[in-house]
């Protein structure tokens, strides 16, 4: 890929924390740099020397730390709050607090909220989207929106969405995969698990816990400790978009990955396996149109006679081409 005119980045020292409340006021008194245009295949990197001074810039510090150390501050032995039902980081699934690309990078979600969401069947804010994280993957509660860490979040998405351009930028969506005429194989990939994943998440998907037992150097991916079903990582196609880009983290970069696209496929059907992986348990499930409903979602019911494996291993082929006679559009 062609990189044209790349933004350099810069890592910051972690500043002051936010010392007290940020208002809605405050945050829109500071006027963000102007959008800058750019080809769609440039690079945003975030300069984190750049955080202004005062109070908005301690919200902004604060949000990026809560980005980095979310167990630490609002997890189940939060310093700031208990929210978190577990001590994974938000960083773990948007890594570099959100800033890597290809790494369900939230650079230009500032600009993209309020949207319609077909998960809740409704417009949701983007402080609403921020608890949907707590709530689903984190199996937490809800974050006050009028609190000093929704506040904090809010500043750090405003603040990095200065550095994105007008319309798209390389980074900004997942690494597509290219989906196969079979199902994705999770006997196959629990070997790749064995041989690439384990090393770090542990035999039985366990993670590793750091040495404080605040929160995980390497998260888990199943069991009671891990995300919820329902959360975007328990889909198949757009876990494995995203193992394709970052995993295994020492060896995959965004363009040369290490794994095939189906070695990513098979892996996150092995992860994403609910027969032989239990998981924190959900009463609602989601999508309430199943016309708008995501292809690799396997909760019924469905706009289709497609089988709920199917849904859920593939081979997801089919059920496209389906959905498209019949005037949908599927979206994974």
């Amino acid at each position: 890929m062609k990189i044209a005119n790349v933004v350099m980045a810069a890592i910051g020292v972690t500043g002051a924390l936010l010392t007290g409340m940020v208002s809605c006021q405050s945050v829109a008194e500071e006027k963000a740099p102007p959008a800058k245009t750019a080809p769609e295949e440039e690079f945003v990197f975030v300069d984190t020397t750049a955080i202004p001074e005062g109070k908005y810039g301690d919200a902004v510090r604060y949000g990026r730390e809560l980005m980095l150390n979310t167990a630490y501050y609002i997890g189940p032995e939060g310093k700031n709050g208990k929210y978190l039902g577990n001590k994974m980081n938000c960083t773990n699934c948007h890594q570099d607090a959100g800033t890597k690309p290809f790494s369900f990078n939230l650079i230009a979600t500032h600009s993209n909220y309020p949207q319609y969401r077909a998960r809740e069947g409704k417009v949701l804010t983007l402080a609403e989207r921020v608890n949907n994280c707590v709530m689903r993957p984190h199996n937490g509660k809800p974050l006050p929106l009028d609190g000093r860490e929704m506040a904090a979040f809010l500043s750090y998405f405003r603040w990095i969405n200065s550095f994105a351009p007008k319309g798209h930028f390389a980074g900004e969506k997942s690494l597509s995969v290219e989906l196969p005429d079979v199902a994705a194989d999770p006997k196959k990939g629990d070997a790749l698990y064995a041989s690439h994943c384990a090393r770090c998440h542990g035999n039985n998907g366990e993670g590793q816990m750091r040495f404080d037992n605040v929160t995980y150097t390497y998260p888990p991916l199943w069991g009671s400790s891990a995300y919820q079903p329902g959360s975007s990582m328990h889909r198949v196609i757009m876990q494995a978009k995203w193992l394709k880009a970052n995993m295994p983290f020492d060896k995959a970069t965004h363009d040369k990955p290490f794994l095939t696209d189906q070695e990513a496929l098979d892996i996150a059907a092995f992860v994403n396996n609910d027969e032989i992986h239990t998981r924190p348990g959900v009463t609602k499930y989601d999508y309430p149109n199943k016309e708008e409903k995501a292809i690799d979602y396997d909760k019924a019911p469905f706009a289709d006679t497609f089988s709920v494996a199917q849904h859920k291993f593939g081979p997801f082929k089919p059920i496209i081409e389906d959905w498209k006679q019949k005037g949908l559009k599927p979206s994974y």
